[in-house]
């Protein structure tokens, strides 16, 4: 599929040169820091060298004093507490933090995640019922409940007061919690408004230690659990984020928890790790324990600290990961035939397909595959407990949610984002559904949309690629959401040698530019180039510039994102 390429716009010049000549780097670096707001020595002095002490005061977030109090008096009375949460990654890693702070100051605790094919997403009835039958006064909510007032109210009716901490946009009624700890609320002055679930429970164990003049070392043990949430929740990674993250994969690299050092063991990817790594090694195998089975034992393996059962639980996890993998193909493989067979489906500007059949833990994956081969807003569908539920992606711009609410009248639930969502509809109402979801889609998507966009942040030539250069580079890290490892083009390239084709459908090339040094280049999906690329022909390539490291030896390479034959 053909992409576009977008250079960003040029910014002042002026900035750009006295940035450059103050931090004496290469003006095209200089450029992209001005392009994301980042224009003089002190600001560019904080991006580069995070601190820790950069970190918000957490009593700054609405509630928090409440919070604190509530938890106070939940320890000194000996209440039964339940920290409860989400079965993803961010959730299961904040309840992972939560539980094991508190478990310092009371052994009256337990943790409980939902089954995600019997209760669903966020705060259930099941677990408000567990929490009444066995004696818990207090739930702390991890990375859900801003919009469950229902649940909260039937808690209230048992006595059971609920702190929540959550990051997801609320609604127009906040729920009546004890304390509601989200940033995004529009009464909440909190500075920084991004972060993941697991950052909440980290800003609650940093304001009870702060409150307790306990040493910064019984928070900060968890910044790797944080980085790990961030990463796989895709938050933006700037601001506090980019602290937290930049900290939490400093841990994970040298003295990661045991549970996440176990899960590195059976990955087989043991130390190095970017953000990029977390998202496709750490993130899939935590999230596959609650697709394929229970979420708890990815949890319980979070908080392992013996060896022997952390290396089991991760095993037994990493073999959970496995099983998604064959669902995943599967189920992709399947779906790709539905489409390519069906004229209908194939021509127009969305993608909805249904099978009863389907395991609804991997439709999620499905449908991120089935967006990347035809790039249209795309939902897939199955059957779950007597009805049919979804998962739904999105194109860059286009938003997803909006256009959900226009179907609204043939959903029995629906929620999400811009670009990601679920939801629940009746299977006689699947039909109408598609057809309208298109209609919507239909009349306010552009062709443009439709189309793959590269975004290119500098021209370059590539003898400016030089160890110097890939240094500042690799300091403007951790990237993520909005601060994106910095993609460059460059004009008039020739083969070193000839293109080889390499895995399913990838290209190794070797390339070189006038009197530039050779550069070593992996193009993933781009096989297709191989009798394209000629000795002696021009192209052009925008790429990535990164680091490979392969037994024990590192070397820089160019990852290529597109490439045009001139």
């Amino acid at each position: 599929m053909e992409k576009r390429w977008v250079l960003t716009s040029n910014c002042n010049d002026d900035t750009v040169k006295k940035l450059a000549e103050q931090l004496n780097i290469d003006r095209s670096l200089a450029q992209i820091l001005v392009q994301r707001n980042i224009c003089d020595f002190d600001q560019a002095r904080y991006f580069f060298r995070p601190e820790l002490t950069q970190l918000h005061d957490p009593f700054l977030m609405k509630d928090m004093d409440l919070a604190i109090r509530r938890i106070e008096r939940a320890l000194s009375l000996h209440e039964k507490i339940l920290i409860y949460g989400d079965y993803d990654v961010d959730g299961t890693t904040s309840v992972a933090l939560a539980y094991s702070f508190f478990s310092q100051f009371t052994e009256n605790i337990e943790y409980y995640i939902p089954d995600r094919y019997l209760e669903g997403y966020g705060i259930s009835t099941a677990g408000i019922d567990y929490a009444n039958e066995n004696g818990f006064s207090l739930i702390i909510a991890l990375d859900c409940g801003i919009k469950s007032l229902d649940k909260v109210d039937y808690a209230n009716a048992f006595g059971i007061d609920f702190i929540i901490c959550d990051h997801h946009l609320p609604g127009d009624e906040i729920p009546k919690a004890v304390a509601v700890l989200d940033p995004k609320r529009i009464d909440c002055e909190y500075p920084f408004k991004e972060l993941a679930g697991c950052g909440i429970g980290f800003k609650l164990a940093q304001a009870y230690a702060q409150k307790h003049h306990l040493t910064a070392d019984t928070y900060l043990r968890y910044l790797d659990l944080v980085m790990v949430s961030i990463a796989a929740d895709i938050v933006p990674v700037v601001g506090e984020n980019r602290i937290l993250a930049y900290y939490g994969l400093k841990k994970l690299n040298t003295n990661p928890c045991e549970g996440l050092r176990a899960l590195m063991e059976v990955s087989g990817k043991k130390e190095n790790y970017t953000i990029t790594d977390v998202v496709f090694t750490l993130g899939p195998r935590i999230n596959a324990a609650g697709r394929i089975d229970h979420a708890k034992h990815a949890v319980a393996m979070l908080l392992c600290e013996v060896d022997g059962n952390s290396l089991e639980q991760s095993e037994s996890i990493n073999l959970k990961n496995t099983e998604r993998k064959t669902y995943d193909q599967d189920i992709t493989r399947e779906a790709l035939d539905l489409i390519g067979s069906s004229d209908h489906l194939i021509n127009r500007k969305t993608t909805v397909v249904f099978n009863e059949n389907w395991h609804k833990g991997v439709i999620g994956i499905v449908a991120s595959r089935l967006t990347e081969k035809y790039y249209r807003p795309t939902i897939v569908l199955t059957k779950s407990n007597g009805h049919v539920a979804g998962s739904c992606r999105s194109v860059v711009g286009f938003d997803l949610y909006e256009a959900l609410s226009g179907c609204a009248d043939l959903l029995d639930q629906f929620g999400g984002h811009k670009f990601a969502a679920g939801l629940t509809m009746q299977a006689d109402k699947v039909d109408a559904f598609a057809d309208k979801f298109e209609e919507i889609v239909s009349a306010s998507i552009t062709e443009e949309l439709l189309t793959p966009m590269i975004k290119i942040d500098a021209e370059i030539k590539l003898d400016q690629i030089d160890g110097k250069f890939f240094r500042v580079l690799a300091q403007m890290g951790p990237f993520g959401p909005e601060n994106m490892a910095p993609v460059f083009v460059s004009h008039g390239v020739y083969l070193d040698r000839p293109a080889m084709a390499v895995g399913a459908n990838h290209l190794k090339i070797i390339i070189k530019q006038q009197n530039s040094p050779i550069f070593e280049c992996i193009a993933f999906g781009l096989a297709e180039f191989q009798n394209l690329l000629q000795p002696k022909v021009p192209f052009s390539v925008c790429y990535t510039i990164e680091e490979n490291v392969w037994r024990d030896k590192k070397r820089m390479q160019l990852n290529v994102k597109g490439i045009k034959v001139n």
